[in-house]
């Protein structure tokens, strides 16, 4: 093994939270921003987004991120506010955005359907990139895709079911249904060449489409570049050197660790490993690791979304692409309350799942809510 195989790969999480007061209503973070580094505003009201710093191990990533939702948890206990670990609200009507430029491209562009997106919070989790290996990497996390449906935290939305990951199916089948491209999950490429021609296609078409709904080229091209012009679940991150997994749901902290960590394994593992891409079911072994034809994994993803980890053929697939199943506690199976689910249940909901996350911390890092 040469010197550079042995180096640690680097990795990190970006966790958004719901925030709501002692009665479970939607609010805004406020100072919450200021808890701790990495706590940032996102682009609608009441989510707050928790970072961490690119980290070496996973007993380092685990006492960051712990160490910076605690911060956050006592000044919400300060302020009589809570954090929810669901991809979804449950149930709420019209969620505000924080008025900007982009997110007025994108209404422009996406039109009304970019009010599913308003009901999303989600966890992204970037792995450094190994020279040589970016496209193995990028194609290897993109046939692991359906493993979404290992913290699925959200089946509604406002208040009716609509799939065991209600965000997922929010962002690729309803809201940049008219933009596909934009949102979808894209198939393996060749090379990095590739990924590069496709992402300009991509912002050439999204700003072919923001001109002609109005919007002033130059003011496109002040907010969006090629990288950022693009909400497809997987990504190669020139900006962070990283490549980006972006499809599963916020979830407790404990859950988002082990699927990290699980990633960053399968991502170790890839490097001296022979990938090849063949046949319609996928299997990690010793010596190589193969992934399925991408028709397969779309197969395997859209399953996972509408029924999550319970299908017999997303947990065979994912037993063999080495994920321990059994090991992952998804919530969104265990919601059971009668539908339409009502706005004071959602509240009930939010209180009874903010009380989880602080319990999940607490159990994970005592010192971390001292």
């Amino acid at each position: 093994m040469s010197v550079h195989e042995s180096e640690p790969i680097r990795r990190s999480i970006e966790v958004e939270y719901w925030v709501i007061d002692d009665a479970g209503r939607l609010v805004e973070p406020g100072a919450l921003v200021n808890a701790t580094p990495g706590a940032e505003r996102e682009f609608v009201e009441p989510l707050l987004e928790v970072k961490t710093t690119p980290c070496e191990t996973a007993t380092e990533l685990r006492e960051e991120l712990l160490d910076r939702l605690g911060a956050v948890l006592r000044r919400a206990d300060d302020l009589g506010k809570r954090l929810v670990p669901l991809s979804t609200p449950v149930n709420a009507d019209e969620i505000q955005e924080i008025p900007c430029d982009r997110t007025r491209i994108q209404n422009c562009v996406v039109g009304d359907d970019f009010e599913y997106v308003r009901h999303c919070a989600g966890t992204h989790i970037h792995i450094e990139q190994q020279s040589g290996r970016e496209i193995d990497q990028l194609n290897t996390l993109i046939a692991i895709d359906p493993a979404l449906a290992l913290v699925s935290s959200s089946p509604y939305f406002r208040g009716r079911r609509l799939a065991d990951s209600a965000r997922s199916k929010l962002y690729r089948w309803m809201a940049y249904n008219s933009v596909p491209h934009q949102g979808w999950l894209w198939s393996y490429l060749n090379d990095t060449a590739e990924w590069d021609r496709r992402l300009e296609r991509r912002y050439d078409e999204f700003v072919t489409a923001a001109v002609d709904a109005g919007v002033d080229r130059r003011t496109v091209a002040a907010n969006f570049e090629p990288e950022s012009a693009i909400w497809t679940p997987v990504q190669l991150r020139a900006e962070f050197g990283t490549v980006e997994w972006r499809s599963p749901d916020a979830a407790l902290p404990s859950q988002v660790l082990q699927l990290a960590d699980a990633v960053a394994s399968l991502m170790d593992h890839l490097r001296g490993t022979e990938v090849r891409i063949e046949g319609e079911t996928g299997r990690v072994t010793d010596d190589k690791i193969v992934l399925p034809e991408f028709d397969a994994v779309l197969a395997y993803a859209n399953d996972a979304i509408r029924d999550g980890a319970t299908c017999d053929s997303v947990r065979s697939y994912l037993d063999r692409m080495g994920f321990d199943v059994d090991a992952y506690e998804p919530v969104a199976p265990t919601f059971d309350r009668p539908e339409p689910v009502t706005p004071r249940d959602a509240r009930e909901i939010r209180l009874d799942h903010a009380d989880r996350l602080q319990d999940d911390v607490r159990q994970a890092a005592p010192v971390a809510l001292d």
